[in-house]
């Protein structure tokens, strides 16, 4: 999959010091790409729209 398009943005969780941070890219058509942003260049998981929404609320709801 060709995410050359991607515009990533770091989780609003991340406090900047370098911990366990993730990036979103959901700009792209139909998949939401999800990476660890200590590893730029490195494997990304490729969410569904839904899937992602679905996951994101779960999160959300959490205590």
């Amino acid at each position: 999959m060709e995410l050359t398009d991607a515009r990533w943005r770091k989780s609003t969780r991340s406090n900047g010091q370098g911990g366990a941070c993730v990036e979103v890219a959901d700009n792209l058509s139909g998949v939401v790409g999800v990476r660890d942003s200590k590893d730029p260049t490195g494997p990304v998981l490729v969410f569904g729209p839904g899937s992602w929404r679905a996951f994101v609320t779960q999160l959300a709801e959490r205590p």
